[in-house]
């Protein structure tokens, strides 16, 4: 997605290993960010968490806590 070609997001869900957290963060700073990534990737969780991601999960768990954290993160229930 371009930023240049949509509306302001109520949320953002990233793929860590596909992006920069940090460039994440500053494209998007008023807007919850929720990260995942593989469990063995202890470097990108780290670097979400640093960058100041609202939650970062492992891949593994997305699909569970999806509605959970969308919930959460925006208020819509």
């Amino acid at each position: 997605m371009t930023t240049g070609s949509v509306h302001e997001p109520d949320l953002v869900i990233t793929d860590i290993a596909r992006v920069d957290p940090a460039e994440v963060v500053d494209e998007w700073p008023e807007i919850p960010i929720v990260g995942f990534t593989n469990h063995t990737d202890k470097a990108g969780l780290q670097r979400a968490h640093t960058a100041g991601f609202d939650q970062v999960i492992v891949k593994s768990a997305l699909v569970e806590r999806a509605p959970e954290l969308v919930a959460e993160l925006t208020g819509v229930r």
